[in-house]
């Protein structure tokens, strides 16, 4: 129960962070670091093997490290670049490939609306809480894309799964 309740609790902050995105470009610092925080206890009620857990620290880790690497060339802002590594962390080796893949389909979707949106809606007629993206020269709130990601493919995390299963999504 404590698992379904964390992992929920995870899912709602991805949430809230994209919406934080769309609201201010921003991811804040300690929304990723309790994203991140929030897998150790996790972890601990899991019931999951040492060996599990370790992959799932090693796939954070290597998330990390890419997404330090996709920061230091523009390609993610610095929020970005420090929530996916704190989602791939939940998503461990079974689920980081199909949230890859998610996020990257969804980051695309919303590069795409924003560019047809910027050219066809003025920006005084975007509602007040999401302007921010539509203003001239910002940039895509890709912790929409994260969010996404952990959404679609958190049925694959071994963390994740029971809280899928809790409101009838598992498999």
């Amino acid at each position: 129960m404590l698992l379904i309740l964390l992992s929920g609790l995870f899912l709602a902050l991805c949430l809230f962070a994209a919406l934080h995105d769309v609201n201010r470009l921003t991811i804040p610092n300690w929304l990723n670091i309790t994203l991140a925080v929030l897998f150790v206890p996790a972890a601990l009620v899991s019931g999951l093997p040492l060996e599990m857990i370790g992959g799932h620290l090693l796939a954070g880790a290597l998330a990390f490290v890419i997404a330090f690497g996709l920061f230091a060339f523009r390609i993610f802002g610095g929020g970005d670049a420090k929530m996916i590594p704190a989602a791939v962390l939940w998503m461990g080796p079974s689920a980081a490939i199909p949230f890859v893949y998610w996020m990257a389909i969804i980051g695309g979707a919303c590069a795409l609306l924003l560019v047809i949106g910027r050219r066809s809606v003025p920006v005084s007629a975007v509602p007040g809480f999401m302007r921010a993206p539509f203003e001239p020269k910002a940039g895509v709130p890709y912790g929409v894309a994260i969010a996404g990601g952990a959404l679609m493919a958190g049925a694959a995390s071994p963390l994740l799964r029971s809280f899928y299963e809790a409101i009838g999504l598992g498999g």
